[in-house]
């Protein structure tokens, strides 16, 4: 798995540093570094648009409102900015959430800029009604028939259950080389 790699607040305020005291450029800076010149052109506007404190690691998921949303990508049309000066303005920590934002502006209008649910959709009713058993409405002893059926349905039941577990465990055998 590749991480991204993280530099702390006390390397990126000595690269921003370097650039303001010794009027050095980004690019030669990166080289020497072995930075990409976007970064340290980023970490340098960032740092003369919010202080160093905007060079401080965030804490936590943000959640942007629409309106705020809207408001990005009004600025970006109106004001010509381009998605660097953007981030930088509306302190963003990446350029794909404008993206996203755009293109979902696009496609689905400003609703699609509400908040979004994650993770898997709930089951439908239809599919809830379909895993129920029926609940019997009387006490009296069943009958034979009776008996069977509901050994029937509870022995299909059980069936499925090991179809199910056995294609997992050869989908597991197949990722195992």
């Amino acid at each position: 798995m590749n991480k991204k790699k993280t530099h702390s607040f006390e390397f990126k305020l000595s690269c921003v540093k370097q650039m303001d005291e010794q009027y050095r450029s980004a690019k030669s800076l990166s080289k020497e570094l072995g930075i990409t010149y976007s970064l340290l052109d980023t970490w340098y506007r960032i740092f003369k648009h919010q202080g160093a404190s905007g060079l401080l690691p965030r804490k936590g998921k943000r959640i942007f409102s629409p309106s705020f949303k809207l408001s990005v990508l009004r600025a970006i049309r109106e004001e010509r900015l381009s998605l660097k000066e953007a981030r930088v303005r509306f302190d963003l920590s990446s350029d794909a959430h404008i993206i996203n934002w755009q293109k979902r502006l696009d496609e689905f209008g400003p609703a699609g800029l509400e908040p979004q649910a994650k993770g898997r959709r709930p089951m439908t009713k239809k599919a809830n009604q379909q895993i129920k058993r029926k609940v019997r409405k009387s006490n009296k002893p069943l009958s034979r028939e009776e008996e069977l059926l509901q050994e029937n349905e509870y022995l299909r039941a059980e069936n499925a259950l090991l179809k199910k577990l056995q294609a997992l465990a050869q989908e597991e055998n197949k990722r195992k080389p």
